[in-house]
């Protein structure tokens, strides 16, 4: 009936944006049928446009010209399941069928508790599964998918083999898209076509006695969503998704897979525990302290919040807005404002205790170490201030504003200025090796055996020798980055203006996955246990498996989020522009 064609999108010259184009060619002969068609085509058009899930391509643009009808679609870059077990030798293991397995339920559960009627996919097989380079599953091809009303008949439609025998019956129902799920999953674990089998034999198939690597637990679900009579199977496709993570979780797959049970979760799912909102915008990061947490905000003050159920301690006002992370230091709370100054302020009270003025705005987060705080300025130089007396010990003059966070380790301070100049200054502020980028470096650096991490707005990710200043290696992304790098296991994470959220091997500086996000990446990545969480321009704030990029959940805001997430004791804290200060379970 017609042909996917990739395309690029002529609206953004500057940009190669990738699009798939669906084409329709309609040549039946019968004026009737015809219309019939289109109607169909107009549907799938219609349905895609209610629908927004991570695992459904979008839908960009619907038109028609002449004979032929074209559908604009998000461009899935991958192969399609049926592909993938054709060209794999041998078996594919039990731990990826079973994630993606579980994805499949997520999208289909998405679908089947759509408002205000039920969508049914009807057509769930191989080839409508596309698996793509995050090794995530997308679903594609909603040409026969159709609401859902109770005691309603349809045509007989379907695919052979993979459909139930009721919905040859024109009665499909939620039903049919968990036993179509099962037929799919046999197939991927036993490489046995059910287009090429007699009608509903699976029984005469055992999974097992096909592919003995597979485990009695998941041969029990797969059973179960091929049971013939309906009221046999799992009776939601929420039932189906429980079975299978509990089989993940018994034969240990989950966790080999790098998955765990969050990785279930949908972005429908995820609610904060709470959310306390600010009166204006929250571009910064959270500090966590002795039960509160800590955030500037844009309406010029700094709020003290209970950790355990949101509610306000008491706020702090400054003459500007505060973009800066906190510090803790001795029960007292540093942080910069635009108003020039560095404030230090009673955490218990939220009393001042003394401010220290500077000749700029100050953008730069306070770092502190050895009796001192240290941070930068837009007066164009770092700042080294006694802890004690509120006193600068010194002060490095830059050549441009510093709103790169200082990081201090072996009697170094490092930071970089929006010039493009990085530099290493001793603890008495002498100058012991700088370095030019070609553009801003508003990237806080962090060091790790002797490597200081940096990105800047050139595109580039650095590692230099820490103690020298020479390039070890350099990484080259899509956009200019202002995101502070994280290490963990090896890896090094950062975020960038072209959408993506990169791993980095810090030996090799080759990229071991990278995830795209729908805008921009100012936030930095934080680490906890083995999940990395990192904000977007595009309002979410998106939780992935560390070791291989797979989204776990991604919670969505109205507002883009540009500060660092925060990280304690299970609880991830992120505020955002929408002027809310979030706390989800990790």
């Amino acid at each position: 009936m017609g042909s996917v064609y990739l395309a690029r999108d002529q609206h953004f010259p500057n940009v190669v944006k990738l699009v798939a184009v669906k084409e329709m060619i309609n040549r039946a002969p019968d004026s009737l049928v015809r219309k019939t068609i289109v109607q169909n085509f107009e549907r799938e058009a219609n349905i895609l446009a209610t629908l927004n899930h991570p695992s459904i391509p979008r839908i960009y643009d619907y038109f028609s010209a002449s004979n032929r009808s074209y559908l604009t679609l998000e461009f899935i870059n991958g192969k399609d399941l049926e592909a993938i077990i054709n060209e794999t030798s041998g078996f594919l293991s039990e731990e990826r069928v079973l994630v993606w397995a579980i994805e499949l339920c997520d999208v289909l559960s998405y679908l089947h508790s759509h408002k205000p009627d039920p969508i049914i996919f009807r057509d769930m097989k191989p080839s409508n599964v596309m698996v793509n380079l995050q090794d995530h599953i997308v679903l594609i091809d909603f040409g026969i998918a159709k609401p859902f009303q109770v005691g309603q008949k349809g045509t007989m439609i379907g695919t052979e083999g993979y459909s139930p025998p009721e919905q040859y019956r024109g009665e499909a129902g939620p039903l049919a898209d968990i036993y179509a799920l099962g037929a799919t999953m046999h197939h991927a674990l036993t490489r046995r076509d059910p287009r090429l089998e007699p009608p509903f034999s699976f029984g005469e198939r055992p999974l097992r006695k096909i592919n003995p690597a597979i485990s009695s637990e998941l041969e029990a679900v797969v059973n179960t969503a091929l049971q013939y009579n309906p009221e046999e199977r799992f009776q939601s496709v929420q039932s189906m998704q429980e079975a299978l993570a509990a089989a993940g979780r018994k034969t240990g797959f989950l966790s080999r897979a790098g998955t765990t049970t969050a990785s279930i979760k949908s972005e429908s799912t995820i609610k904060p525990l709470w959310a306390f909102q600010c009166e204006d915008e929250v571009r910064g990061a959270p500090l966590y302290h002795a039960g509160a947490v800590y955030i500037g905000s844009y309406d010029h003050n700094l709020y003290s919040v209970n950790a355990a159920d949101g509610t306000l301690r008491w706020k702090f006002a400054t003459d500007g807005g505060v973009v800066t992370r906190p510090a803790v230091y001795e029960d007292n709370i540093f942080i910069g404002s635009e108003d020039k100054l560095l404030h230090v302020v009673s955490a218990r009270t939220g009393k001042v205790t003394w401010t220290y003025y500077t000749e700029g705005c100050v953008r730069s987060s306070p770092r502190i170490a050895e009796g001192h705080v240290f941070f930068g300025s837009d007066d164009n130089h770092i700042h080294a201030v006694n802890l004690l007396s509120g006193r600068a010990a010194w002060k490095f003059e830059t050549g441009a504003p510093v709103r790169s966070t200082p990081f201090v380790t072996q009697d170094m301070v490092y930071a970089g200025c929006e010039s493009g100049d990085f530099y290493c200054v001793d603890f008495r502020g002498n100058l012991k090796w700088h370095y030019k980028a070609k553009m801003a470096v508003t990237s806080s650096p962090t060091v790790v055996d002797g490597v200081v991490y940096f990105s800047s707005l050139d595109s580039t990710l650095y590692a230099l020798d820490a103690h020298a200043g020479w390039v070890i290696w350099r990484f080259r992304m899509g956009k200019g980055s202002i995101s502070s790098p994280n290490l963990m296991n090896g890896l090094v994470f950062v975020g960038s203006a072209d959408g993506h959220i990169y791993a980095i091997d810090v030996h090799t500086s080759k990229e071991i996955w990278r995830f795209k996000t729908e805008h921009q990446v100012s936030s930095s990545p934080a680490i906890y246990k083995d999940a990395l969480y990192c904000g977007s321009a595009d309002g979410n704030l998106y939780s992935l498996e560390q070791r291989t990029g797979h989204l776990r959940w991604k919670f969505a805001t109205k507002g883009p989020i540009t500060g660092t997430p925060l990280v304690y004791d299970d609880i991830v804290y992120t505020g955002s522009i929408d002027h809310f200060l979030y706390a989800l379970l990790a």
